[in-house]
């Protein structure tokens, strides 16, 4: 069933007003949340479950910031982040779908899409890198390489950050300002900043070609950086009905005796103490 982007826009509503969530709030909220991450972790490893979740939105909209969170403190060999460059020469000419296609998550595999296929409803739309009949094919298409990707198990979740003119202007200033930002910020970066209607209009398209019941999108409100990752995370979470497994309790075993080891009588380069 399709949304309705009229009824249905996120640029419609403003962000409802929130209380501020201290670090403190935050980081014991995330510590709950990263153990029940782990859990999730060892029942994908365990059940051979595929699981495959998209991230799309705005430049500066806190979809980096979001992955981290979620990554933090599970394997990157379970969680596999997946930010593919400009394609290649070859690429070009290949199916637009194909080169993400061998990313998708095998047995026991968790892949997030740092932007994703979305990329040809979103930016090459609006920067022009590619034509219309060429979205509007696209736009036709990607549902039923979804309903696809569906029917082979994998379970696909589809995240849309929503960031204001206001909040995403404070973020990409903070990277100008910011040493430790400025490789955050690219020319296109800045090109697309000016063209917010036109990434409105692309947005809206997109959500009402591809928001399906076997995989639709999930907009989360993102001005809040704090809030909107305890959100997500945890609307994850609750979309995959993943169980604790048992664990055996662990205890460290006792370390062999030295014997007849000595210490070597050699020079270490030892890197300084600076700090």
């Amino acid at each position: 069933m399709m949304a309705d982007p009229k009824k249905d826009s996120p640029s419609d509503r403003e962000p409802v007003p929130q209380d501020r969530l201290s670090a403190k709030q935050y980081e014991k909220a995330l510590t709950r949340l990263h153990i029940e991450l782990v859990k999730l972790q060892e029942w994908v490893i365990h059940t051979g479950a595929k699981v495959c979740i998209i991230f799309e939105g705005r430049d500066g909209a806190g979809k980096g910031g979001t992955i981290k969170a979620i990554t933090d403190r599970v394997s990157p060999r379970v969680f596999r982040v997946v930010a593919l460059p400009a394609p290649t020469d070859r690429e070009k000419t290949q199916m637009y779908v194909q080169r993400y296609l061998p990313h998708l998550p095998a047995a026991g595999e968790i892949v997030i899409f740092d932007r994703s296929w979305y990329n040809r409803a979103g930016v090459e739309r609006v920067m022009g890198f590619c034509t219309k009949e060429q979205v509007e094919t696209f736009l036709k298409d990607v549902p039923m390489v979804e309903h696809a990707i569906s029917d082979s198990g994998v379970i696909l979740l589809k995240y849309w950050l929503e960031v204001s003119q206001k909040e995403q202007t404070r973020r990409l200033e903070a990277r100008i300002k910011d040493q430790r930002k400025v490789w955050k910020l690219s020319k296109m970066d800045l090109l697309s900043y000016s063209r917010w209607y036109d990434y409105s209009r692309a947005r809206d398209d997109m959500f009402h070609a591809t928001d399906t019941d076997f995989a639709p999108w999930y907009v989360a409100q993102s001005n809040n950086k704090r809030r909107v990752r305890l959100n997500i995370i945890h609307h994850l979470l609750s979309s995959i009905p993943y169980q604790p497994l048992p664990r055996e309790r662990v205890k460290l075993p006792k370390r062999q005796k030295p014997g007849n080891y000595r210490e070597p009588d050699h020079t270490f380069r030892f890197i300084p103490d600076v700090f």
